[in-house]
């Protein structure tokens, strides 16, 4: 039981009133009426415990748009329903409004609606529906939490999408469907021409020029039908954030649209996200299906704030993988978790596959590179300078391996990557 504003201002008037006739016959007389009435006013308050409540509405949504979830109350009981709901979600969920004022007639139902704008991915559950049932006069209220599960899964946001257009177009330009064919590039053949000048003569075809009185050479197109295998490391290093966004959620965008560029592009995609076991993995999934089955796996994923098992990776990806493909690791290029974890074990990934490493590097470090002005800013630039030398030599390393390397900041991140595997496509290496 609740007791509202107005029951403390019927206390207020009860006062003025023994400051007028003070007696214990007029104490008593105003503090049974005051508690008559609020009895009564709780008598006839709706029933909160017979209601029932079901729910209905989004049950995904991409990070920074909105979703609304419906709460449908329904009033079975003999009495008049005037309440104040709270539907209580997590803050990250974004929920509004807070609370809701309805009235509901015996035998009748409302809908209240609440509106979410998640600022975190996952998944959010509704916590709790607080109803706070008044009775006529307004001057008491039964309360009771009651359950109304529902969940909302937060999708990754994907803000890359948005260069997905530029990069097909170039890849229709690489396998020949854009009327500029890109020749001698790729291993698969496509077609015969007359030779002109600036052609490799290692593509002429000398069986069709001996048929022919011109000198005929090949055509190739990029392959179709290879393998790329995403790698997600959601160890420690993916928790660092990069201005206000988690490494690991650009490295998630990044791997969103190299692998709507790659499934565009004939290719199978595969996804795995480890640290020291297995988080999330696709495999197998149509090509129609491959960019909601990565999302969907995506969303849940946080970074866990332990050490990542190169080791433990390497090994669930080759047990996996047996023809050659492209092994994409999106990770960071810390010195010491790739020197003491990674770059041993490429030699046995090398051997087999075409590894490329995407690592979000942090602009507020070159930021810092260029400050100047007071002694600080000075120490702070060589240790900008340093950390920047420290990356660049992880780099060499990687390098001398034979691993292809994208370091670019987060807004760049992802279009590098895409570039990255359409020059490799187009130069014939997968």
């Amino acid at each position: 039981m609740a007791l509202t504003g107005r029951a403390g201002l019927l206390a207020v008037l009860g006062a003025v009133v023994l400051v007028v006739v003070p007696s214990w016959w007029t104490l008593l007389a105003v503090d049974g009426v005051i508690v008559a009435l609020v009895v009564a006013d709780l008598v006839l308050a709706g029933n909160v415990r017979r209601l029932r409540l079901h729910r209905s509405g989004d049950t995904n949504v991409r990070l920074g748009e909105e979703a609304t979830v419906s709460l449908i109350v329904e009033n079975p009981g003999p009495r008049r329903l005037r309440a104040r709901l709270r539907d209580a979600w997590p803050p990250s969920a974004g929920a509004s409004p807070r609370t809701s004022t309805v009235t509901i007639p015996p035998g009748e139902r409302r809908r209240v609606e609440t509106r979410l704008v998640p600022t975190r991915r996952g998944d959010r559950a509704a916590v709790t529906v607080t109803v706070r049932s008044y009775g006529p006069l307004g001057l008491a209220a039964r309360q009771l939490n009651r359950a109304a599960p529902w969940t909302v899964r937060v999708l990754p946001a994907f803000p890359s999408r948005r260069h997905l257009p530029a990069k097909l177009a170039r890849l229709r330009e690489l396998t020949g469907q854009h009327v500029a064919l890109i020749r001698g590039q790729g291993t698969e053949f496509d077609s015969l021409r007359e030779y002109v000048n600036g052609d490799d003569v290692r593509s002429i075809d000398w069986r069709a020029t001996a048929r022919r009185s011109d000198v005929v050479v090949r055509t190739w197109r990029p392959e179709r039908d290879r393998r790329i295998y995403l790698v997600l490391d959601t160890g420690r290093t993916a928790a660092g954030r990069v201005g206000d966004i988690p490494r690991l959620d650009c490295s998630m965008d990044a791997a969103l649209l190299l692998g709507a560029l790659a499934s565009r592009a004939g290719d199978r995609v595969d996804l795995l996200a480890y640290d020291r076991r297995v988080r999330a993995r696709v495999e197998g999934a149509a090509r129609t299906e491959v960019l909601t089955s990565m999302v969907r796996a995506m969303a849940p994923l946080e970074p866990e704030l332990i050490e990542a098992d190169a080791a433990g990776m390497i090994s669930a990806l080759l047990s996996r993988v047996r023809q050659r493909c492209l092994v994409v690791l999106l990770t960071d290029l810390n010195a010491t978790a790739i020197e003491e974890g990674l770059l041993p074990l490429l030699p046995q990934l090398t051997a087999k596959h075409l590894v490329l490493v995407a690592a979000v590097s942090d602009p507020r470090v070159t930021e810092m590179v260029a400050a100047r002005g007071d002694a600080a800013a000075l120490y702070d630039a060589a240790a900008a300078e340093r950390a920047r030398a420290e990356r660049r030599r992880v780099t060499v390393e990687l390098r001398k391996y034979g691993v292809e390397v994208v370091d670019a900041p987060p807004d760049e991140i992802a279009p590098a990557l895409a570039d990255a595997y359409l020059s490799l496509k187009a130069a014939g290496r997968l």
